[in-house]
């Protein structure tokens, strides 16, 4: 990561994507995943008894329609910058969750979300030259799990906001997205603003 906006460049704020941005790039199992998903279906005798009787494994049926699921959501996202949340996926799956049941999947991410050791000296580099940072990141994940993330790694004190899509109506690359971050961070002309990000498509 390069460090610092050059002085006099007039700009006031630097708002950054999370994934593979904030984080290390990984490869992610996405069947691995729709798996740790499963584990929060809510199961009743009827959802049991009818898996039996198809000759499936419930859980099993579970993970590939919500695969199937994040194929749809995500493609929203894309095509028409919709935003969704994870309840959003399990009823585009047909299936009834519990919150409450998401620790499986929570775990199955927690690798992948760890703040690269650059983040927090560059956000001391950023506000010690008076520009505020902020965050914008495409997700269906509660902003409580971003900001958990954040605290976690000693660096949430150095934002001074952050938006997530699962919060508001679009995702990136909309206009929108782009405009609910630049209120957070408290500045309104789109000129004074430095966004990075990862990705050609979601990020411009």
């Amino acid at each position: 990561m390069s460090r610092g906006v050059p002085r006099g460049s007039g700009v006031e704020a630097v708002i950054f994507d999370w994934g593979g941005t904030l984080t290390q790039w990984h490869d992610v199992d996405f069947h691995a995943e729709s798996l740790a998903l499963a584990g929060a279906v809510r199961r009743t005798p009827s959802t049991a008894d009818d898996a039996l009787l198809d000759g499936q494994d419930g859980h099993g049926e579970h993970a590939a329609r919500l695969l199937g699921a994040g194929e749809v959501v995500w493609g929203r996202s894309r095509d028409h910058q919709r935003s969704a949340t994870i309840a959003d996926l399990f009823e585009e799956a047909g299936l009834d969750h519990d919150p409450d049941l998401l620790a499986a999947y929570h775990e199955f991410w927690e690798p992948h979300t760890t703040t690269d050791a650059e983040v927090r000296p560059l956000w001391e580099a950023l506000r010690a030259d008076g520009l505020r940072v902020g965050v914008l990141s495409n997700t269906l994940w509660p902003r409580e799990w971003h900001v958990g993330f954040f605290e976690r790694d000693g660096v949430y004190d150095l934002v001074d906001g952050d938006v997530y899509s699962s919060e508001i109506a679009w995702t990136k690359p909309s206009p929108h997205a782009f405009a609910a971050a630049m209120a957070a961070v408290g500045v309104d002309d789109p000129a004074r603003c430095v966004y990075v990000g990862d990705r050609l498509f979601d990020d411009v």
